[in-house]
């Protein structure tokens, strides 16, 4: 949200001009040289003011923001975390999309502690195949989640195998993914990076699985 209040109104007149149904309301990382953000002059200092601001323009567009089933980086517990997550909801979010994870037991305590504050809305599991170990720990790092050590031990066993650590990480997020749908999660959102190849796996097994399974 590096823009005043004037600039983010105008950005969301285009974005409802140009028929943008949904949005995911984010305050966005510091500068990779900064340690902590800073606002924009006359800018928003949290996630949750900019649902507010959009909410201020009626209810055209969806709202999403963000869950951190391991707690956000800035914060100093997962309760306190939680309470955010439950301002924003009453801020006017209408669901929520979590960070990646790759132990599912984060989701579901994650779940149980938002129902806990009030929070009614979907919870959006967040997937992200793993195609790259280096890079994975690269964000796992920025965003507080956690790689289990078990799967870290035979992805370091496979990292000089590019297409062997591709599988893994199909393997693991398929595995994911049907207990997630099992147990009542109410979609998936994968992020794919721009690269599309593992989600379309992915994708493929659970509708094997579950033939009847849609797009």
């Amino acid at each position: 949200m590096g823009a005043s209040r004037a600039e983010l109104d105008r950005i969301l007149d285009r974005l409802e001009a140009a028929g943008v149904e949904n949005v995911i309301a984010l305050r966005g990382d510091p500068p990779r040289d900064a340690t902590h953000f800073e606002p924009a002059p006359d800018g928003l200092a949290h996630a949750v003011d900019l649902v507010r601001l959009i909410r201020s323009r009626g209810r055209r567009l969806c709202v999403a923001v963000a869950g951190y089933p391991e707690g956000h980086v800035e914060a100093p517990d997962l309760d306190t975390d939680v309470g955010f997550l439950a301002e924003k909801v009453a801020a006017g979010a209408d669901l929520v999309i979590t960070q990646l994870f790759f132990e599912n037991r984060f989701y579901f305590d994650f779940v149980e502690r938002a129902r806990a504050r009030g929070v009614k809305v979907p919870i959006v599991p967040g997937i992200m195949p793993i195609t790259n170990l280096a890079q994975i720990e690269r964000f796992t790092t920025m965003c507080g989640a956690t790689i289990p050590p078990a799967l870290h031990r035979v992805l370091e066993w496979a990292g000089d195998e590019p297409e062997r650590v591709v599988q893994i990480g199909i393997d693991h997020a398929t595995e994911q993914c049907m207990e997630l749908l099992e147990r009542g999660a109410p979609g998936i959102h994968f992020y794919t990076l721009n690269k599309s190849r593992s989600t379309y796996e992915i994708l493929r097994r659970i509708r094997e699985r579950y033939p009847g399974t849609g797009g």
